[in-house]
Formats: C-alpha cells, sequence, structure tokens
C-alpha cells in the first residue's frame, strides 16, 4: 500500500446534530468554533499524507477534537502540534500521523481509528512507528448511553493499543469518568501503556484557556495540555 491508497477520513460523516445546531444560535462562538472542523481535518490529511510519504519516524496521535486541535488558531497549535515542536527541539522529528476526529468515542477509536493503525503498521515499506498517543473519552460523557459503556469501551481499546503506548486519563470529575480511569490504571501496567496524568494542577483551572465555544480550549489551554502530555512523551522518546 503506497501513502496514495491511505485514505482516512478525519471527518466523522456525522452531522452536526440539533443540540449543537440550536445551541450555535444562542452562542455564536460555538459555531465560530465548529467551522474549523473540516478545515482542520483537511489540513491534517494533507499532513498524515506527507508524514506517510516521508522516512520520519512516525507518532500516530489517535483521539477526538482535542487531538485536532479544534479551538487553536490552527491545526499545528494544538497540544499535538505544540508537543511536535517541543520534541523537534530536543532532537526528536517526528512525523505526525494524526487519525484524531472531531466528535470522535471510544468506538469510532476501535471502528475506525485502530484499524487504520494496524493497516499503516502491515504497510511493507512505511516510516517506522515510534510513537503512539491516546486522548479519548470526553464525547463518550454526552450521552447516558455512551457513559455507561464508557469503561467497557475504553477497556476494549487499551487492550488492542501497542506497547508503549501514551493514554491520558480523563479530568473531568465525574462519576463516569472516574470510574473509566480506574479501568485505564488498572490496565495499564499489564499491557505496558504509559499514563499520562491530566488531573494535574496545570490543567485544573481553564480560566482564560478556552476558545469560543466555552467547551475546546484556545492555545493557552492547548499549552497546558501540552505541558504535562510534553512531559511524558518526551521522556518515552529519550528511553526509545
Amino acid at each position: 500500500m503506497s501513502d496514495a491508497d491511505f485514505e482516512y477520513s478525519n471527518l466523522s460523516g456525522r452531522s452536526r446534530g440539533a443540540f449543537l445546531t440550536l445551541a450555535g444560535r444562542v452562542l455564536p462562538g460555538i459555531t465560530r468554533v465548529h467551522q474549523d472542523v473540516a478545515p482542520f481535518a483537511e489540513a491534517w490529511r494533507r499532513d498524515n499524507l506527507a508524514a506517510l510519504a516521508g522516512d520520519r519516524p512516525l507518532w500516530v496521535a489517535l483521539g477526538d477534537s482535542l487531538t485536532q486541535g479544534i479551538g487553536a488558531p490552527s491545526h499545528d497549535r494544538g497540544w499535538v502540534g505544540q508537543v511536535r515542536d517541543r520534541l523537534a527541539a530536543q532532537g526528536f522529528d517526528y512525523a505526525v500521523l494524526n487519525l484524531g476526529v472531531s466528535g470522535a468515542t471510544t468506538r469510532d477509536v476501535l471502528d475506525r481509528q485502530l484499524p487504520a493503525l494496524a493497516s499503516v503498521s502491515a504497510r511493507p515499506v512505511h516510516p517506522p512507528i515510534a510513537l503512539v498517543t491516546l486522548m479519548i473519552g470526553s464525547n463518550d460523557l454526552l450521552r447516558p448511553a455512551n457513559r455507561r459503556l464508557l469503561p467497557a469501551r475504553l477497556g476494549e481499546v487499551l487492550e488492542a493499543l501497542p506497547r508503549g503506548a501514551i493514554v491520558t486519563t480523563m479530568p473531568n470529575p465525574s462519576a463516569a469518568a472516574r470510574r473509566a480511569n480506574e479501568v485505564l490504571l488498572g490496565i495499564a501496567p499489564g499491557r505496558g501503556l504509559v499514563v499520562a496524568e491530566l488531573r494535574d494542577p496545570r490543567t485544573s483551572s481553564w480560566r482564560g484557556k478556552l476558545a469560543a465555544d466555552h467547551f475546546h480550549p484556545n492555545e493557552r489551554g492547548y499549552a497546558a495540555l501540552a505541558d504535562v502530555v510534553g512531559d511524558v512523551v518526551v521522556s518515552a522518546a529519550r528511553a526509545a
């Protein structure tokens, strides 16, 4: 398979939904931020094809709109882009293969993102995969059915990740997030996964760090995420 055969889309294919449409009429910031979803997805598609066509080690990023950087001024100023810059400054020149999809849940990771990762791993000739990260779960909390299934689905995702993958906890204080974090912390050691703890003082306050929709981080908010996750990613790169 060549890079031209990699037809992965960073768009979910789902409609915006009635709730977001109505909310956007009341809070224009929601519509303003949502307008970046398609352009950011296209920008990552271009970057992904360039990464696969090159020879730099790959960082495969799994996740949702946070991994895409929605809310930042550009697609590469989310936490992934900021951590990539920090890695490069320390001599680790990774090309990012970003499989994040705005609105993604753990089900989407299982159904689309992990198969895409497997397809890249199975290529007879491809840049080596040096790093895999996962930040997921926020969208699972939005619907009761997904909240109930989150711990089990997250467990499935964790069991399918390659050893050494970096997975973030969920900073949300809800009971569902707490149960998901318990699953993560229970599975990670036996699977050889590395945990990036987002229940960290650096990500405890979002004052002045949210985008116009008051949900996604802005560039400052993503910098806070990059501080926490970047520490773990840089340590993993040094140990590799």
